[in-house]
């Protein structure tokens, strides 16, 4: 059975996960996300951004004056462990939406260290009425 400390640890891994992500990529500040939410050191699974903060930083900088406007909206935080999963559309104006699974793994001071994501495109018609949401 979960502990309350453990509960509030939890809780605090998502709200830090979802403000780093919307602040990097909603507010086109990644210099201030990864200042206020990631550890020391930042180990990036994703094969188009580069391991570490710099090249983090400097992808979004690149993606905010390429696609303005870009949004992120979750519909879904899971955490367990040290472990945070958002499910999110993400919006990319001019392009598509995109469905994504991002996971992230945070120290326990509740910084993020580690992440892996998944996107897949969000087709135009589906062959059935549900939705990838």
């Amino acid at each position: 059975m979960e502990t309350q400390v453990e509960k509030d640890r939890l809780e605090r891994n998502k709200r830090n996960v979802m403000a780093f992500y919307a602040m990097a990529f909603n507010e086109g500040r990644p210099e201030e996300a990864v200042e206020r939410y990631v550890g020391a050191h930042y180990i990036q699974h994703n094969p188009t951004v580069g391991d570490g903060t710099g090249p983090f930083i400097a992808y979004f900088k690149a993606a905010a004056g390429q696609w303005p406007g870009m949004r992120v909206d979750f519909v879904h935080a899971i955490a367990e462990g040290d472990l945070v999963m958002v499910h999110c559309r993400q919006h990319w104006p001019g392009d598509r939406d995109y469905a994504a699974m991002d996971l992230f793994r945070l120290d326990d001071d509740g910084k993020l260290v580690e992440h892996w994501d998944v996107l897949q495109p969000v087709p135009e018609h589906s062959a059935n009425d549900n939705t990838m949401f």
